[in-house]
């Protein structure tokens, strides 16, 4: 079997279910590769009667022969990262030997942090709907070319001055404009030389690493955050992420070269979720706290277990939309498909699927480019019978209900690519591998 260097990305919104595939998949890989996003990203794992949710080290730290990378694609917490290190290695599980993080990497400081949540408070009803853990603002340091990275960490006299003069920008920033409170340089710098120990025998020149894998044969697998409807340039903007979500950021963002990428698995839900402000047009509108709203969209929520990993928050959830993944499939080149949650949806006996939309009274295929005509569009729907059987434990594509048959088939029509892994629960083992993407 020649090697393969496999890329996994969310189609939709994010929390399609990727940690617990790239999980799955990285008993044959020689290291997992982040390349993009933050610690706003949640990754939740469930093997056997053990949970466990990561934000920022990539899913294959599970595996304890598996080596993991963060490529210069992500903006680092050092906090965070320091509390998942803990934690994992709590449990026993050798984490600083197998975790090697790029220099490049642009830093989550404290100010990054409190710029986010001070810009969320002034939006009011207009926010973005952002997880408040500085992604956006680390990102804008980055390209305004004055971001502290993960190795300014080896010259910590040099590393101070930048640092004084960041804080010296953004607290201006946060006192004058937002009316906040400024953050403190000491406790800033005494954390920071805190983070120094931790990181510095971390750091490694992670493009020249994967060369070296590549050169041996090794299969590698980059591990995508969120989702490609958030991406920055080809999401609901300005309802995004501050990242490209997409599988072309899994070369810039780690440092392999592109032709070196070999599959791109898209993760998708077999319904449609959304979490945070934005459209979402087949949206079944239901809140939790009151109990009120669209019974399918209780449904979808309660069995799906819809709140998110990093911040706690409901889900929305609506019906599959096909025209949102056409363009996804369009933009990631899409070489299968793994459908989630199929499971979710046994008990309903009717489920729609949204085909197309009416936007000024013509029928479109693809979505708008602007999220003030994403408000206008009327999604269509074609209505398929339900399989109302459980579809939790099938080992085979003959084991699962005909309606769950015909529905991923009318799904991978409507999208214009194959359903490749098949998940019907949370567990490692509740996976179905109809084409390996390893073999295909």
């Amino acid at each position: 079997m020649t090697k393969k260097n496999i890329v996994v990305v969310g189609t939709q919104w994010g929390d399609e279910g990727k940690g617990k595939i790239v999980d799955l998949l990285t008993d044959r890989v020689a290291a997992v590769v982040r390349f993009q996003g933050g610690h706003n990203a949640g990754h939740t794992l469930v093997i056997g009667n053990q949970k466990t949710v990561l934000h920022l080290i990539p899913s294959g730290i599970l595996r304890e022969k598996v080596a993991c990378f963060i490529g210069n694609g992500v903006v680092l917490s050092p906090e965070a990262l320091t509390k998942e290190v803990t934690q994992l290695e709590a449990t026993g599980l050798p984490v600083k030997n197998r975790l090697k993080i790029s220099e490049a990497c642009p830093l989550i400081l404290d100010y990054h942090v409190a710029l986010d949540q001070a810009r969320e408070i002034a939006r009011g009803n207009k926010a973005i709907g952002t997880t408040g853990r500085g992604i956006g603002p680390a990102y804008e340091d980055k390209v305004a070319r004055r971001g502290l990275r993960a190795g300014d960490f080896k010259n910590m006299p040099l590393f101070k001055e930048k640092l004084a003069s960041a804080l010296e920008y953004h607290n201006f920033m946060i006192t004058n404009y937002y009316k906040s409170e400024a953050v403190d340089f000491d406790k800033q710098w005494v954390k920071c030389e805190q983070y120094a120990k931790l990181i510095v025998p971390m750091l490694a020149d992670i493009p020249n690493l994967i060369d070296g894998y590549n050169r041996e044969g090794k299969n590698l697998m980059f591990e995508g955050a969120q989702g490609t409807l958030l991406d920055i340039d080809h999401g609901t903007y300005p309802y995004v992420t501050s990242s490209n979500t997409t599988a072309g950021s899994a070369s810039s963002g780690s440092g392999i070269g592109p032709c070196e990428l070999d599959y791109v698995l898209g993760i998708t839900k077999a319904y449609a979720t959304r979490v945070g402000g934005g459209p979402f047009p087949t949206e079944l509108d239901y809140d939790v706290a009151t109990d009120k709203g669209d019974e399918i969209g209780k449904i979808l929520g309660t069995r799906g277990h819809e709140f998110g990993a990093t911040t706690g928050r409901q889900r929305r959830c609506g019906w599959f939309d096909a025209v949102a993944l056409r363009r996804s499939a369009q933009i990631n080149g899409l070489t299968g498909v793994c459908l989630t949650k199929l499971d979710v949806m046994d008990t309903l006996a009717e489920i729609k699927v949204c085909t197309h939309y009416i936007l000024n009274g013509e029928k479109i295929y693809l979505p708008p480019a602007s999220a003030e005509e994403y408000d206008l569009v009327e999604p269509q729907y074609t209505t398929l019978k339900g399989w109302q059987k459980p579809t939790v434990g099938c080992s085979s594509w003959e084991d699962l209900p005909v309606e769950a048959q015909k529905y991923i088939r009318f799904l991978e029509k409507e999208m214009g690519v194959e359903v490749s892994i098949l998940s019907t629960g949370p567990d490692r083992s509740e996976t179905l591998v109809i084409k390996d993407p390893f073999e295909n």
